[in-house]
């Protein structure tokens, strides 16, 4: 439908939504005739905002208000409409002295959804990278209490995570460790966790396990272990800024919802798991995210890694009435320069 519009629509398209943007109401006729750009007659604007209208790019909330764009209209108006620029000097350095001001793959990952919150002020995501994103080093069980240990899994790349390991029976420190060193052993001639994963309930359903309690015990360790949940590899900062947001302050079941869904974290492990696939950054605006139930919600994210890999993703989500202008490029400089950080340790 894009070829349908012609040189002056795609501008009156442009300006309501760069005025509704920043004034978050209703876009009228003679509201854009005011800004000077458009040489027409209140009633030639209405006719073009009417033909957007009945082309999907906008809507009215009520009969009487001006108009709004629709998911369609911000969607043509990211792709066709947008002229994109570098984050400011200030911006910049901000992320560069901000990540470069902690160490450790885990703070740097939580420092970048933490920057995005600050400079965006909606709420930045991080989806911390799985073990399994590069090999898997190692892995070892610290004993909690008689029936709970941690596990410990450190990749190649030295990125680590934890899981809490529930145990059926008491297991005590010697055993645990023993545990590790033969799983350690199967990690040798492994490629991934997905792998050590498989092996390991593989070995799990053979009879010889059943002869051996200690490798049996070893084993389920192993099993729970590897099974990451999303809930422990995605990290939001700044949830509190759609408390600001009039589309949602002012809607309380709106915000329920919205709050019940980022609690949720299966839904945007999700997005976040496409975004990585992809390979290049990723903009979902309303109803084409998991939280289109919600509503006028945009997530914008970008992958980040190494030169031959890629570990993770990191973003914005907030609502489809964001700066789409600043918002892009911070969320794209952010995860270039994560990603030459992470390289560089």
């Amino acid at each position: 439908m894009a070829e349908e519009l012609d040189d002056r629509s795609r501008d009156v398209l442009r300006a309501v939504v760069q005025e509704f943007i920043g004034s978050g109401e209703p876009v009228g006729s003679q509201q854009l005739t005011r800004r000077g750009e458009f040489e027409v007659s209140p009633a030639t604007m209405r006719n073009v905002l009417s033909e957007l209208e009945a082309l999907g790019y906008l809507e009215k909330p009520h009969t009487s208000a001006g108009r709004v764009p629709t998911d369609q209209g911000y969607r043509f108006f990211v792709d066709s409409l947008l002229q994109l620029k570098a984050p400011s000097q200030a911006d910049q350095n901000l992320i560069e002295s901000g990540l470069a001001g902690v160490t450790g793959i885990e703070d740097r990952l939580q420092e970048a959804g933490k920057m995005l919150h600050q400079l965006s002020h909606h709420a930045g995501v991080v989806l911390i990278p799985r073990p399994s994103a590069g090999s898997l080093s190692r892995l070892e069980f610290v004993r909690l209490s008689n029936d709970r240990a941690l596990a410990i899994l450190v990749g190649q790349g030295g990125q680590v995570q934890n899981k809490l390991v529930m145990l059926d029976s008491p297991v005590s420190a010697d055993e645990l460790q023993h545990a590790a060193n033969y799983l350690n052993d199967l990690l040798k001639s492994a490629a991934s966790i997905e792998d050590v994963r498989s092996r390991i309930l593989q070995e799990l359903e053979t009879q010889r396990t059943q002869y051996d309690e200690v490798v049996a015990r070893a084993l389920k360790l192993g099993a729970a272990a590897t099974d990451v949940s999303s809930s422990e590899r995605v990290v939001i900062a700044g949830t509190g800024s759609f408390l600001e947001t009039p589309e949602f302050a002012d809607d309380v079941r709106r915000m329920r919802a919205l709050f019940k869904a980022l609690d949720d974290k299966h839904k945007l492990l999700s997005l976040l798991d496409r975004v990585q696939r992809a390979r290049e950054m990723q903009i979902y605006i309303g109803a084409e995210s998991e939280f289109g139930s919600q509503g006028d919600v945009t997530l914008i994210a970008s992958p980040y890694g190494t030169d031959d890999q890629v570990l993770g993703t990191v973003g914005v989500i907030g609502p489809t009435r964001l700066d789409y202008q600043r918002v892009i490029p911070l969320v794209n400089f952010t995860a270039r320069v994560l990603s030459r950080v992470l390289k560089s340790e």
